[in-house]
């Protein structure tokens, strides 16, 4: 239903702001901190991040991108 896209890093500010207006996606081209990851798993929000041409790495939550080309688990 949405996803925000940042260039930013992954922080647990970011993560507990798309909590709140219930998005359900955050790629990002740096890397997430622990912390972030942390609150994402127990949000429900999938972080996939170091997003490059084709390709991603999915932190959190793969299973909401389950058959996306260039995603890597």
């Amino acid at each position: 239903d949405g996803a925000i896209v940042m260039t930013s890093r992954v922080s647990v500010e970011l993560v507990q702001k798309a909590a709140k207006i219930g998005c359900p996606l955050l790629i990002a081209v740096s890397a997430p901190t622990t912390l972030a990851l942390r609150t994402a798993h127990e949000a429900g929000i999938t972080v996939a991040a170091l997003a490059r041409g084709n390709s991603m790495t999915v932190f959190t939550h793969p299973q909401r991108l389950q058959g996306t080309q260039g995603a890597e688990t």
